[in-house]
Order: C-alpha cells, then sequence, then structure tokens
C-alpha cells in the first residue's frame, strides 16, 4: 500500500467536499471512515496522484476493488470502462430518480452495477437521507 501524504489525502477529501465521488453520500452519514481510492489502481500502475485519486465510502470502494472496467452486460454486451472521477461528469452518467440512481451511459450501466449503488439497503439509505435534505451532497 502506498502512502498518501496528509496533504494530499486532505486536498482529495476537500475536492470531493467529504462525498463519495461514487455514490454522493457524506461521509459524515456512515460510520465507518472513507478510503482515498486510486481509479486506476496501483497493479495497473495507476499512479498516486491528485488526478488518479478519489474520495470513496468503504461500500464503494469494497465493491470496485482494483476493478477499471466491466462488462456492460444490460446494454452493449462489451467491456467498458468505469466511471472515471476526474475524467467524468457524474451527471453526464448517472441522474437520480428518486433515491435511484439511473445510468445514462454503459459506463454508468457498469459502475452501477459493479458497484452495487442500487442494491435495496443503499436504496433504503438514500431515501432516508433525501427525506432529511442531505442526499445528495455536493
Amino acid at each position: 500500500m502506498t502512502y498518501i501524504s496528509a496533504a494530499l489525502r486532505r486536498e482529495v477529501i476537500e475536492r470531493a467536499n467529504s462525498c463519495c465521488e461514487y455514490c454522493h453520500v457524506h461521509q459524515k452519514h456512515r460510520l465507518l471512515s472513507y478510503e482515498i481510492d486510486h481509479i486506476i489502481a496501483e497493479k495497473h500502475r495507476g499512479a498516486t496522484l491528485s488526478d488518479n485519486l478519489c474520495y470513496s465510502c468503504h461500500l464503494c470502494n469494497g465493491f470496485k476493488g482494483s476493478d477499471v472496467s466491466s462488462v456492460d452486460w444490460d446494454g452493449t454486451g462489451e467491456v467498458v470502462a468505469l466511471f472515471h472521477p476526474r475524467k467524468h461528469q457524474w451527471d453526464m452518467h448517472f441522474q437520480m430518480d428518486g433515491a435511484i440512481i439511473q445510468p445514462m451511459t454503459p459506463q454508468g450501466r457498469v459502475t452501477v452495477d459493479l458497484l452495487h449503488l442500487n442494491d435495496p439497503e443503499r436504496i433504503t439509505e438514500r431515501i432516508l437521507l433525501i427525506r432529511l435534505g442531505r442526499y445528495p451532497c455536493g
């Protein structure tokens, strides 16, 4: 595991406004600490630089692991790169339908699928946060 300096860690967290850059839930609404994610994993030669780091909740980071792509089973059937928080705009790939994160592109579809963004527990969490006016963060 590569060392990430306090300054770089702070930069990533501040840029994300303490929100998971995949599911858009704020750190203060989860018990477990969020993680600095290598968007392109080190094992795939991803660098420990600001442009390759994002802030991720333990759920999104755990499901993503070192993956950089997945098969778009519900669309093209092709291997498609995952959503990249530094290169892509969230609302170009996803839209909210109540508490459901609707994918709008192949990258959105594979990311929603691989990261389990619409698992029932995660939808329930978002419903509660929406009712409290605390989702999405940003």
